[in-house]
C-alpha cells in the first residue's frame, strides 16, 4: 500500500473532500493535500499516530459488526430450529372447504406418526361457510389425535383465524363460530402437548385436496344433502 493509499484509507470521508478542495485550490498533489489535512488533524501528535488510532477503531468497528451479524445468525438460527417440530412429535394437517361459500362443508385432515404411518381425514360435514369448515376440520384432526394420545403434537393449518382464536391470540371470528372455538380447546386440552402453527395454503396441500374430495363425495352421494 503507498502512502497516498495508507493516508485515504485512514481520512475521513470529509477530510478526503477538504483534501481534494486544497489540491484544486493550491496547485499541490491531492497525496500532498490529504497528507497536510491529516497532519493538521493530528495537532501536536504525528501523523503515524493518528494513521495507527484510526486502523485500530476499524478494527475494533469491523470486529463489532461481526460479532452483532453473528449474534444476529445465531437468533435466526435458533428460531428456525424452534420452528423445526420435535422427532418424535405427530403432525397433523387440517382444512376445510365450503362450495359454495356459505354451502356444502367439506373437512380434511391428516395425521402423520414419526415412525412415517398416516391417517386420512376426509368427510362431508353439513353446510356452513368457510371459517366453520376450518373449524371443524381442526375438531375433527383434534379428535383423531384424542384416540392416539401422541406424546407431541403439531398441527397446521392454513387459517390465521382459526389458529389465533384457538391459541387465544384472537378471537373465534364471529359470535355463531364460538362454541367451535370452545369445542377446539377443550379437545386441546385434553391433549398432552400440542401445538398449532400457521403456514400459506401452498404447504397445506394434501389436507386441501382431501377437504375436496369431501366436497366431491356431495355429487357422488346426493343424499348428504338431508344430513
Amino acid at each position: 500500500m503507498t502512502e497516498f493509499e495508507e493516508h485515504c484509507a485512514a481520512a475521513y470521508r470529509k477530510e478526503r473532500v477538504i483534501g481534494r478542495r486544497l489540491a484544486k485550490n493550491t496547485g499541490l498533489s491531492e497525496a500532498a493535500a490529504l497528507k497536510q489535512v491529516l497532519e493538521k488533524v493530528a495537532d501536536a501528535g504525528s501523523l503515524c499516530m493518528l494513521i495507527t488510532a484510526r486502523k485500530l477503531a476499524k478494527l475494533e468497528l469491523a470486529a463489532g459488526l461481526a460479532l452483532r451479524r453473528r449474534h444476529k445468525a445465531g437468533q435466526l438460527a435458533q428460531k428456525k430450529a424452534d420452528k423445526l417440530p420435535d422427532a418424535c412429535a405427530w403432525l397433523a394437517w387440517f382444512d376445510g372447504s365450503a362450495h359454495p361459500n356459505p354451502g356444502r362443508i367439506g373437512i380434511g385432515g391428516l395425521l402423520r406418526s414419526p415412525d412415517g404411518r398416516t391417517l386420512e381425514i376426509s368427510s362431508a360435514a353439513g353446510h356452513g361457510d368457510s371459517n366453520q369448515a376450518e373449524y371443524l376440520a381442526l375438531i375433527a384432526v383434534l379428535e383423531a389425535a384424542i384416540r392416539i394420545q401422541p406424546q407431541q403434537l403439531v398441527v397446521y393449518g392454513d387459517s390465521q383465524v382459526v389458529i389465533n382464536a384457538v391459541t387465544a391470540a384472537g378471537n373465534a371470528g364471529t359470535h355463531a363460530l364460538q362454541p367451535h372455538c370452545e369445542r377446539a380447546k377443550l379437545l386441546v386440552s385434553q391433549l398432552k402437548s400440542v401445538k398449532l402453527a400457521w403456514i400459506p395454503r401452498e404447504k397445506n396441500t394434501a389436507a386441501d385436496a382431501l377437504s375436496q374430495q369431501a366436497i366431491g363425495s356431495w355429487l357422488a352421494h346426493p343424499a348428504i344433502d338431508q344430513l
